[in-house]
């Protein structure tokens, strides 16, 4: 089936054969300019101009399948409408009247498809290939590839921003702060993010910075904010450290967070919400100006560096509270600190440099990406399978946006590489 965004292509581009083209009234046309595409309320094409007979119209431009839709969609009452000079359809079913009373022209495009071109819209769109243009990609030309995933990077990059954005507008343009709460949420990864946020947005930076000089005081603020010490222990450890929340709780008047929201099933004790949180507050204490550091770095080797942390003491053999464990090193992950450095280091970072015009944190942002492995996951497996093998994750993450954005929702028309196909066929 035909969708109406195949013929907005058709137009945009005229792919479709312009010879001897007559609207459906008999009269002689004449394409000079197609217009700008509206993707937006209103008519689909804006400032068009066509020759119509003798006479040049500047206008707009509306593209319906059937030239009945426009009664369909109440055009006929909509004064936004009154300026469209051509309706273009793929069958005319209907002759339209406008709201002067005066006849639409229409221009009718079945039978003026190139069957080439219609074989392949109709394969791109049906296929039921999770890559829809699997069976091209090898065909278009690598500069549209490289150009049109450069694209997807940027795209990628203003959607992480907008949840920077909003942790600015909540702490009013702190931006330790709203670093802190981006740190934070990234640190649950996908299981706990939510959790993580609540926690850092009920438990303030600014509290923790006072008792920076004790990692015993911040784990007792975590820990009990999280909810994890609201019940009796045997361990004398977290019974320290629930009585140390006692006397903070009342001090700052915190509200903790109910314990059972946290998950830990299906997760590798490494990546369990107590051993993340431990990790978290050791960062902490160690990095006194998280954000000045951050922005400071050289290169990714220091920057890695920076989320280096190593447990000690109670966590050394513990992964729960009064669960004795074998004892060993339990520190950040290489592939957890990248995972940190790409999800809000370099999305934060990004950010801050188009905000405070600084074209140096931009330039480290993407560099770093360009200097990160390549994620490893089951969608950039699909990729793998047609030859799209990402060699960083400046790459990787760019194919994840175009597969989740534009290859699932079948955009293969807006798409700069779906739409390089129909256009060299």
């Amino acid at each position: 089936m035909i969708q109406e965004s195949f013929l907005h292509f058709l137009w945009r581009f005229k792919r479709f054969s312009t010879t001897e083209l007559l609207t459906t009234q008999g009269e002689q046309l004449t394409i000079i300019h197609p217009g700008e595409w509206n993707q937006h309320a209103g008519p689909d094409f804006f400032n068009a101009r066509v020759r119509i007979g003798q006479t040049t119209w500047a206008g707009n431009i509306e593209i319906h399948v059937c030239s009945s839709e426009w009664y369909q969609h109440r055009h006929d009452t909509d004064p936004a409408y009154d300026n469209v000079v051509l309706h273009v359809v793929l069958e005319a079913d209907k002759p339209v009247i406008q709201r002067s009373g005066l006849d639409l022209p229409c221009l009718e495009l079945k039978g003026r498809i190139p069957p080439n071109l219609l074989a392949q819209y109709r394969q791109l769109n049906t296929d039921r290939e999770k890559i829809p243009c699997a069976n091209f990609w090898k065909n278009t030309p690598d500069i549209i590839r490289s150009n049109w995933l450069d694209r997807m990077l940027v795209e990628r990059l203003e959607q992480k921003t907008e949840q920077v954005a909003r942790y600015l507008a909540m702490t009013q343009n702190h931006w330790e702060e709203a670093f802190y709460l981006l740190l934070a949420a990234n640190f649950g990864l996908k299981v706990n993010v939510s959790p993580f946020e609540m926690l850092a947005r009920s438990l303030p930076l600014k509290i923790l910075s006072r008792h920076r000089h004790s990692l015993f005081q911040l784990e007792a603020l975590l820990f009990g904010q999280a909810g994890m010490l609201a019940r009796d222990f045997r361990d004398s450890y977290p019974r320290e450290l629930k009585k140390e929340f006692h006397f903070l709780r009342h001090k700052y008047d915190l509200d903790p967070l109910p314990g059972d929201q946290w998950k830990f099933l299906r997760l590798r004790p490494s990546g369990f919400p107590t051993i993340r949180l431990a990790q978290f507050a050791a960062l902490l204490q160690h990095s006194e100006r998280l954000l000045a550091i951050v922005k400071e770095a050289r290169n990714l080797e220091e920057l890695e560096q920076v989320f280096s942390v190593k447990l000690q003491g109670y966590w050394v053999d513990h992964y729960l509270f009064e669960h004795q464990s074998i004892a060993r090193v339990k520190q950040t992950g290489k592939g957890f600190r990248q995972l940190l450095i790409m999800n809000a280091v370099v999305p934060f970072l990004f950010h801050y440099g188009r905000e405070m015009h600084q074209d140096t944190m931009l330039k480290k942002a993407l560099d770093w990406l360009e200097h990160l492995p390549p994620e490893s996951n089951a969608l950039l497996d699909q990729w793998a399978s047609i030859g799209a093998v990402p060699c960083n994750a400046f790459q990787s993450q760019a194919l994840l946006q175009l597969k989740t954005h534009w290859c699932d929702d079948k955009r293969c028309l807006e798409c700069g590489i779906g739409n390089a196909l129909l256009r060299v066929t």
